[in-house]
């Protein structure tokens, strides 16, 4: 991972002019954004939004070339799901998306530029500013797709492959409540060039609890709530996770579920073009 943070130091310090598409894209983006949240909604602000939402895919595509996911559409359609920024799912990672068939696989691809604008624009939400940083983040993970929350829980040991410069791969819980149980999501990123390739998936492995993590939990859970903390319960809680995914990433490579998430993970990191 720290040649992660290596690589996109440099990549993200590209001459200026090279950043010229991607600003009229933002500044598209922005425009729309500006427009559709002050706008009174509509049937036709809704079909004006559909509109404005197939116009920045259009010009992601000429930011990005094209690109073939092996098992996903071979069109993809802007990330960036609504323009109203009071939506939930509002600030996904600005790039191409697609997504498979009960949408248990989705993938992302962006460009230098563009991650590092979005960062940027998630730096109040406590979002790493670094890139290999983030990508070791939970945060990376929740703001960029969908509108639920992600917690790692392990990161997997991948071989990367010929075409990328760096690939990571991480097992965790997506949800929108409670983050704790079996982690079954696996989330794999690759750099090739100035494109980073983000690849999520489901329901892509079965793990199973881990005894003395549980242990761990009960014990964090046992201790008393702070009183003057007006989120007592929330801190706890926040407290007990922290410990208990570390509980986790330490015992998983001994579990005899963990062969098979690398596998997969590895498996998922050849579904992308980068060879």
């Amino acid at each position: 991972m720290r040649s992660l943070a290596l690589l996109w130091l440099l990549v993200l310090a590209a001459p200026a002019q090279a950043a010229a598409p991607e600003q009229n894209y933002l500044d598209l983006r922005d425009r729309y954004i500006a427009k559709f949240s002050a706008a009174k909604e509509s049937d036709e602000v809704y079909k004006q939004h559909d509109a404005a939402l197939k116009e920045l895919a259009a010009a992601l595509r000429g930011l990005i070339g094209p690109v073939t996911i092996k098992g996903l559409p071979a069109e993809g359609r802007s990330n960036v799901d609504t323009l109203f920024r009071d939506d939930v799912g509002f600030g996904h990672l600005d790039g191409l998306s697609f997504t498979s068939e009960g949408h248990k696989m989705q993938a992302v691809v962006t460009t230098a530029g563009l991650l590092k604008h979005w960062l940027g624009e998630h730096r109040e939400d406590g979002m790493p500013q670094e890139a290999g940083g983030a990508l070791k983040s939970d945060r990376f993970y929740y703001y960029a797709i969908q509108d639920a929350a992600f917690a790692i829980y392990a990161e997997l040991p991948i071989t990367k492959p010929a075409g990328a410069s760096v690939a990571a791969a991480v097992l965790g819980v997506r949800g929108n409540g409670d983050l704790k149980g079996p982690p079954d999501e696996i989330d794999v990123v690759a750099i090739k060039g100035d494109k980073l390739y983000f690849l999520a998936a489901k329901q892509a492995v079965k793990t199973a609890p881990i005894q003395a993590c549980e242990k761990v939990w009960k014990q964090m859970m046992a201790k008393p709530v702070d009183k003057k903390d007006p989120r007592g319960e929330l801190t706890r809680e926040d407290k007990a996770m922290t410990a208990f995914t570390a509980c986790f990433a330490r015992e998983a490579p001994s579990q005899s579920w963990y062969a098979a998430a690398v596998k997969k993970a590895q498996a998922q990191l050849e579904l992308l073009p980068l060879r």
